[in-house]
């Protein structure tokens, strides 16, 4: 994974993601703070601005750490905003809005984003979860490819065990 701070929150990307042209994603230090009758963000011009609000920083609500799964598909133009989830092997739509967490292996679009639909059973998201091919050693990863981009979650458990990482 790697991870990427911004301000106090980190946006924490998986591997084996694929990000379009025009992915954005929002981090809590970007919402303009409402703690009065003003949402203008006067600390950001420092100087005089500044030193006359910086008390008044650390009230800004966070939304926490921005977090993409493994293996998970980003649509051009889509919009991550701050402190959501995405799990593994998720795919957001091109211009989808992503408000909340987005369960493994689903699908989304829209703004704000929606399920469209899960992309394997219950059963195989829990099989693929559990399997993680993403965490494989490469020399592994390069001999199974094949079967990780075009078998069923089966297959791929099968090709798990065949390399003796599963009982």
């Amino acid at each position: 994974m790697d991870t990427y701070t911004a301000g106090p929150e980190k946006l924490i990307i998986g591997k084996f993601c694929a990000i379009a042209t025009g992915a954005k994603f929002l981090m809590s230090s970007a919402n303009h703070p409402m703690l009065g009758s003003t949402a203008f963000p006067f600390f950001i011009f420092g100087g005089t601005w500044l030193d006359k609000t910086a008390e008044f920083l650390p009230r800004i609500h966070s939304r926490g750490n921005t977090v993409i799964g493994n293996d998970v598909w980003i649509g051009r133009d889509a919009v991550v905003m701050p402190g959501v989830t995405v799990g593994d092997g998720a795919i957001i739509a091109a211009g989808a809005v992503v408000v909340s967490d987005v369960a493994a292996y689903t699908t989304v679009g829209g703004n704000p984003a929606k399920p469209l639909k899960k992309r394997y059973s219950d059963e195989d998201i829990d099989r693929l979860c559990r399997l993680a091919w993403w965490n494989w050693p490469v020399d592994l990863i390069t001999a199974h490819v094949r079967t990780i981009w075009t078998g069923t979650p089966i297959e791929l458990e099968q090709a798990a065990k065949d390399a003796g990482l599963l009982d």
